[in-house]
């Protein structure tokens, strides 16, 4: 099984789980065991065409899924695999020319 780690903005669907153990060959799989477990999950990951959404990065085992197989990238027992929504916005650095 691998360790995946919710992100705070999904954690309402996991049951307030940050964390949880799943079994999956690859992330594509892996995506639709969560969506099996916890509905809802999916439609928050990838747009209509089942496609990782542009503002989610997935790594496993810390390496960015888009420079492996995107969502056929293998996912081993042990592995950790890490949900990150990207974060955008905020004032510009001090200094900074607008």
């Amino acid at each position: 099984m691998a360790t995946v780690r919710i992100p705070t903005p999904l954690r309402k669907l996991t049951g307030g789980a940050g964390e949880v153990q799943l079994a999956a060959e690859n992330i594509n799989t892996l995506i639709n065991v969560l969506e099996a477990t916890y509905p809802g999950i999916k439609e928050r990951l990838c747009d209509e065409q089942g496609q990782l959404r542009r503002f989610i990065n997935i790594y496993v085992n810390n390496e960015d899924i888009r420079f492996q197989k995107g969502i056929d990238t293998t996912i081993q027992d042990g592995d950790d695999v890490s949900i990150v929504p990207a974060i955008a916005g905020g004032a510009p650095p001090r200094g900074a020319a607008n």
